[in-house]
């Protein structure tokens, strides 16, 4: 997975923005972030995953996603280099259905 793919994964969700916090470009819907690119090092990504869902993709892939330490639950590091594009657009959609609002997150078909 490179940056340009995890991008183009986030930005590719319903009602999703770009946004620079940081140096760091986080994605939202609503209004709030369920991703960010860049951090905490270059080559990784955050997600702010529900809990159980945390837990599932941390079982599943070890190696490419791991919760952050010392972060609020759910928070969630992504090894883009180790991530396979399937997981980390499951992890993604998992990320956005947590923030994003009702009304987009009911039109969408994964």
């Amino acid at each position: 997975m490179t940056e340009a793919e995890f991008r183009a994964l986030a930005l590719g969700l319903p009602g999703v923005v770009e946004h620079a916090e940081q140096d760091h470009p986080d994605y939202r819907v609503g209004g709030k972030v369920f991703a960010q690119l860049g951090y905490p090092e270059a080559s990784w990504a955050t997600l702010w995953l529900p809990a159980d869902a945390q837990e599932d993709i941390v079982a599943a892939c070890p190696g490419a996603f791991r919760p952050s330490p010392g972060d609020a639950a759910g928070h969630t590091r992504v090894h883009l280099s180790e991530a396979p594009h399937p997981r980390v657009r499951e992890a993604l959609i998992a990320a956005w259905r947590d923030k994003a609002p009702r009304r987009i997150r009911d039109h969408f078909r994964d």
